[in-house]
C-alpha cells in the first residue's frame, strides 16, 4: 500500500467516523477532509474544486430549484388535494399516498416530495383520528423507493451517471434506471402497502399538540416602589430563565409590543407579557415582587390569543436549530417567537425548553406573531406540519410549470439537449415567468449537499487514481473467490446498502461506484450491472433514521424510536435485493 493510499484511506475512515458521530455537519466534515488532502498533496490543488463544477453537483442544485417551482406553482398540491381523502381505510390511504409519493419523487428531489406530502399525511391522520406514525414511515419509504426510477430522482443516480461518463465515456440516460429501479420500487411499494405498515410498533398518539401544554400568556404589572423600576427588561432575563418563563414584551399605556422593548427602562404601571405554566408564572411573580395585572381582565390568555398564533414544525438536518437551542439562535429577540414545547421520539419536553439543544426530527410548537409564520419557518429552516399553502403563490401557472419541466425531461431523454442545460433552461424560464421569485432562487438550493458533493468528488477521484478502489475491489473479490459473478454483484449490493444505512448516501455512492467498476474489470464483465447495483443499494436506506434525510424528518412527527425502522426496513431491503439482482441480470447482463 502506497503512502497516498494510506493517507486517503485514513481520511475516508475519518470522514465516515465523523459522519457516524454526527457532532459536526457533513458538509464541514467533507470540506475539511478535502482541504487536508490538498495540504498533504494527495489531491492536486489545481483540481481541488473541480467537484463544485461537476455535472452531478449542478444537476442536484438545479433539481432542487425545479422542485421548488413545481411546488410554488401548485402543480403538486393540485394532485394531493384532489386525491387524498381522510375517510379511506388506513391500508387504502397508505397505498394511495405511497403511489403519489413514489411518482413525485421520481421527477423531483425525494426529500422535497416528502416535505410536501408529510403535512398532508399528518392532517389526514388527525382527521381520521389515527396516529400519524402509522402512515409516515410508509410514506418516507415510498418517496425513497420512487427516487430509484429516474436519473433525477435521487443524488446517487446522478452521481452514478456522471461516474459512468468519466469512466466509460457515456452517462446513463434519464430512464436507464427505470427497468431495475422501477421493479425495485414497485415491489417495495407493494410490500409497504400490503404488509410492511403492519410491522410498525403500535403506540399511543405521541404528537405534540397545543392542548397538551398548560402554557399561557400572562401580564404581570410593575407596582409603585418596585425594585424593578429603572431596570431594562433584558436585565430580568436571568430570573426568567431560572423560573423557566419567556418574556414576550411589554405593555405601556395600553400598547403591547412583542419582543421589542428589551432595552427600555421599566416604569411603574408597566405590564410584562410572559409565557409560562401556572407554577412558573407564580414563581416568577414572587421572585420579582410583581402584581397580577388589572384584576378586571382575563390575565391568563391561551397562547393562540389575539396577536399570536401557534405553528407546528419539525427540525430538519439543515435547520439553524439543529444542534442548537432556541435561546442560542435568538428565537425570542430575533423573531419575536417562543418555543412552547418539544416532542422527541414520542417524549414530550416542556421544561427548560429554551436551553434544550434541538435535533433533526424534533417536532416543535412555536408561538409566533400572527401572520409571520411563513417568515419564521423560512428563517429557521424548519418544515411546517400543517398544510398552510405557504409556498403556493402562482396557481395560475401550474400548467406552464408542468409543461416546461416535461419538455426539458423529454428533450434530455431523447438526447436532444444535455440534462444540466435542460434543467438550467427550466430554472431560467421559472424565474422569468415568476414561478420562482428571483429573490428566493438560491434559498431553495441545499448548499450543504452541494458542498458535500463538491468536496467528496475530488477525494473519490484521488482514491481511484491512487489505486485505492482497486484494493477495495480486490478485497471483495477475494472474499467471493470461486463464486459466480452474480454472487459478487450481490455482495457489492449488500455492502453498499449497509453503508448507506449509516452514512450519507452521497458519500457511499462516490466510494462504491468506482469500486464496482474495478470489480467488473477484474472479473472481465460489463461494469453496468455493478453500477446499477450500487445505484439501487445506495438509495435503500431503510434500517435507521440516519441513513436518509426522509427517515430523519419523520422521526419526531411519527413518534418513532431508533429501533422502529428495521422492523419494516429489513424485510424491505431483502426484497429490494431479491428482485433487483434478477432484474439487473436481465436488463444489464454481465
Amino acid at each position: 500500500m502506497t503512502q497516498d493510499q494510506i493517507i486517503l484511506f485514513t481520511l475516508f475512515a475519518a470522514v465516515f467516523g465523523m459522519l457516524l458521530w454526527g457532532r459536526f455537519r457533513y458538509d464541514l466534515v467533507a470540506f475539511s477532509a478535502l482541504m487536508i488532502a490538498v495540504v498533504l498533496g494527495v489531491v492536486d490543488s489545481k483540481n481541488a474544486f473541480d467537484g463544485f463544477g461537476h455535472p452531478a453537483t449542478l444537476i442536484v442544485a438545479l433539481v432542487l430549484v425545479v422542485s421548488a417551482g413545481l411546488v410554488r406553482s401548485g402543480a403538486v398540491l393540485l394532485i394531493t388535494r384532489t386525491m387524498v381523502d381522510a375517510s379511506r381505510s388506513l391500508g387504502a390511504h397508505i397505498t394511495l399516498m405511497g403511489l403519489i409519493g413514489g411518482v413525485l419523487s421520481a421527477f423531483m428531489n425525494n426529500v422535497a416530495a416528502l416535505a410536501l406530502l408529510m403535512p398532508v399525511d399528518i392532517q389526514t391522520a388527525r382527521k381520521a383520528g389515527r396516529n400519524p406514525g402509522l402512515s409516515l414511515m410508509p410514506l418516507s419509504f415510498a418517496t425513497i423507493l420512487g427516487g430509484m426510477v429516474t436519473l433525477i430522482g435521487t443524488p446517487p443516480n446522478i452521481i452514478i451517471a456522471s461516474i459512468r461518463q468519466e469512466s466509460l465515456g457515456a452517462p446513463f440516460g434519464m430512464f436507464d434506471f427505470a427497468p431495475v429501479g422501477g421493479i425495485a420500487a414497485i415491489s417495495g411499494l407493494a410490500f409497504v402497502a400490503l404488509v410492511g405498515w403492519r410491522m410498525i410498533p403500535a403506540r399511543d398518539d405521541s404528537a405534540l399538540k397545543p392542548e397538551d401544554l398548560s402554557q399561557y400568556i400572562a401580564e404581570l404589572t410593575v407596582p409603585k416602589g418596585s425594585k424593578q423600576i429603572g431596570k431594562r427588561l433584558a436585565e430580568l432575563q436571568g430570573a426568567a430563565d431560572k423560573s423557566d418563563v419567556a418574556m414576550l414584551g411589554l405593555i405601556r399605556d395600553g400598547r403591547r409590543v412583542y419582543g421589542q422593548a428589551r432595552n427600555v427602562a421599566l416604569q411603574a404601571g408597566d405590564a410584562l407579557v410572559i409565557e409560562a405554566t401556572p407554577d412558573a408564572l407564580d414563581e416568577f411573580r414572587s421572585t420579582l415582587d410583581l402584581l397580577v395585572a388589572d384584576s378586571t381582565r382575563n390575565n391568563l390568555l391561551r397562547a393562540d390569543g389575539e396577536g399570536v398564533e401557534i405553528i407546528e414544525v419539525v427540525v430538519t438536518n439543515d435547520s439553524r436549530l439543529n444542534g442548537r437551542s432556541a435561546q442560542t439562535v435568538g428565537l425570542a429577540w430575533r423573531q419575536r417567537s417562543v418555543l412552547l414545547g418539544i416532542s422527541r421520539q414520542g417524549k414530550k419536553i416542556t421544561a427548560q425548553l429554551r436551553k434544550t439543544d434541538l435535533r433533526a426530527g424534533d417536532i416543535l410548537l412555536l408561538l409566533v406573531p400572527r401572520d409571520t409564520a411563513a417568515h419564521v419557518v423560512e428563517w429557521l429552516g424548519v418544515l411546517p406540519l400543517a398544510d398552510r399553502g405557504l409556498a403556493v403563490t402562482e396557481n395560475s401557472k401550474v400548467w406552464l410549470a408542468i409543461g416546461l419541466f416535461g419538455g426539458a425531461v423529454t428533450a434530455a431523454s431523447f438526447g436532444l439537449i444535455y440534462l444540466p442545460v435542460a434543467l438550467g433552461l427550466v430554472v431560467v424560464a421559472y424565474v422569468l415567468a415568476k414561478i420562482v421569485p428571483l429573490s428566493e432562487l438560491y434559498t431553495h438550493i441545499e448548499w450543504p449537499v452541494v458542498v458535500l458533493l463538491g468536496s467528496m468528488i475530488p477525494l473519490g477521484a484521488a482514491l481511484e487514481t491512487s489505486g485505492g478502489t482497486e484494493l477495495i475491489a480486490g478485497a471483495l473479490i477475494g472474499l467471493t473467490e470461486g463464486l459466480p459473478a452474480w454472487v459478487v454483484l450481490t455482495v457489492l449490493m449488500i455492502v453498499t446498502m449497509t453503508l448507506s444505512d449509516v452514512l450519507n448516501n452521497t458519500a457511499t455512492t462516490i466510494v462504491a461506484a468506482p469500486v464496482g467498476i474495478q470489480m467488473a474489470q477484474t472479473l472481465g464483465v460489463s461494469p453496468d450491472p455493478f453500477l446499477m447495483a450500487v445505484a439501487v443499494a445506495a438509495s435503500s436506506a431503510f434500517l435507521t433514521p440516519i441513513g436518509h434525510k426522509n427517515n430523519t424528518l419523520i422521526l419526531g412527527p411519527g413518534g418513532y424510536s431508533f429501533g422502529d425502522y428495521w422492523r419494516m426496513g429489513l424485510p424491505l431491503e431483502i426484497i429490494v435485493v431479491a428482485v433487483s439482482i434478477p432484474a439487473i441480470l436481465v436488463f444489464w447482463p454481465l
